[in-house]
């Protein structure tokens, strides 16, 4: 498959994560752990990854890896979107904030296409976890509409500024500023 035409997203990186992430999402979101015990730890995670996001935006555009040459490792991607996908469906978040610091630090894609590629994930993740906490819980949450309008704006406004508009540098500037925060939600609610 070509890449697409500002190099934002391929299946090929995708499918490995998204087969593994998919079912654990799932069961993610008929999981109910206490937050004592994951909260913190992630949240730790989500920080030092945005430092190093911050660290690295500047000589990030110079040392983008080759999309041509960059192949995601079935076996690891398979164990990695796992993972990612359990703690989505625990955190309630699509996993986007997990994925895409691997993608970067592991030189598995260039930072547009982790954009585009995280987008796509966000969404399937957020679709089985939702239907693994329906399961569980037997019910939609009522203010489902409400996410759903603001996740779609935010979604097309996102990959319209991360594909054609803002730099690298900022990108990832971008990209460790979400880290924090959802880093700090986790840290402190």
């Amino acid at each position: 498959m070509r890449y697409a035409r500002a190099g934002q997203f391929d299946w090929r990186t995708l499918w490995p994560f998204a087969l593994a992430s998919v079912p654990a999402a799932f069961l993610g979101g008929t999981l109910h752990l206490p937050t004592t015990l994951y909260r913190p730890l992630v949240g730790v995670i989500l920080l030092l990854a945005a430092l190093e996001l911050v660290r690295s935006a500047r000589r990030s555009a110079a040392r983008e890896v080759d999309p041509s040459k960059s192949n995601v490792p079935v076996v690891p991607a398979l164990c990695i979107g796992a993972g990612i996908g359990l703690l989505s469906g625990l955190t309630g978040t699509g996993g986007g904030i997990f994925l895409s610091p691997v993608l970067l630090f592991l030189g598995w894609a260039r930072t547009r296409m982790t954009l585009g590629v995280s987008a796509a994930f966000i969404l399937l993740n957020s679709i089985a976890a939702l239907a693994g906490t329906t399961f569980a819980l037997s019910a939609l949450p009522p203010a489902i509409p409400l996410w759903l309008l603001a996740a779609t704006v935010g979604g097309l406004l996102g990959t319209q500024l991360g594909t054609r508009v803002l730099p690298i540098p900022a990108l990832r500037y971008a990209l460790s500023l979400v880290l924090v925060i959802a880093g700090a939600k986790l840290l402190l609610a």
